[in-house]
């Protein structure tokens, strides 16, 4: 049974397979999204020089000081090209970069005031975000974390897929 043979699956298995294939887009489309109204709001407030990913990076890292290959063991970075947004935020000057005393390969980073202005903006906008939706009736307590919960759960399968499966 695999994907590109959905006809020899049966109805349940087909109508649950239908329901992943969508939540799997819905996923992928939420976050093009979230780029987007992060770089609208970049737009908004006069901030031209710095990008959605960028942003969100520096969102993520918030008041930590990590080293580079933390960025994505921790979940601050999903992309592949973390060297080259954070030399890019280095020379903007929204993160310090220091070299590690111990390990002199290895690069601790940390947001510069600068940079905290840029995590602020994204805080904010996420801070109303919560309100609107939650205000509007759109996603109460109970749905974010039945969202998450469930997010989760497939994250600890993909990451045992990943670790367990060869």
């Amino acid at each position: 049974m695999s994907i590109q043979d959905p006809i020899a699956l049966g109805p349940t298995e087909k109508g649950f397979m239908v329901g992943y294939l969508e939540a799997l887009s819905l996923v992928e489309r939420l976050h093009r999204l979230l780029l987007d109204v992060i770089k609208d709001e970049f737009e908004r407030v006069g901030v031209l020089e710095i990008n959605a990913v960028q942003a969100l990076l520096l969102f993520n890292i918030g008041d930590n000081e990590v080293t580079a290959g933390e960025l994505k063991s921790r979940g601050y970075y999903q992309g592949s090209n973390v060297s080259y947004n954070l030399k890019k935020l280095v020379e903007m000057g929204y993160m310090h970069h220091q070299r590690c005393e111990i390990d002199r390969r290895s690069v601790r980073v940390r947001l510069t005031e600068k940079g905290r202005g840029i995590r602020d903006v994204v805080s904010d906008l996420f801070a109303r975000h919560a309100e609107g939706l939650e205000h509007k009736g759109v996603l109460g307590p109970q749905g974010v974390a039945d969202i998450t919960n469930s997010l989760k759960r497939m994250e600890r399968y993909w990451t045992d897929q990943i670790r367990y499966i060869y």
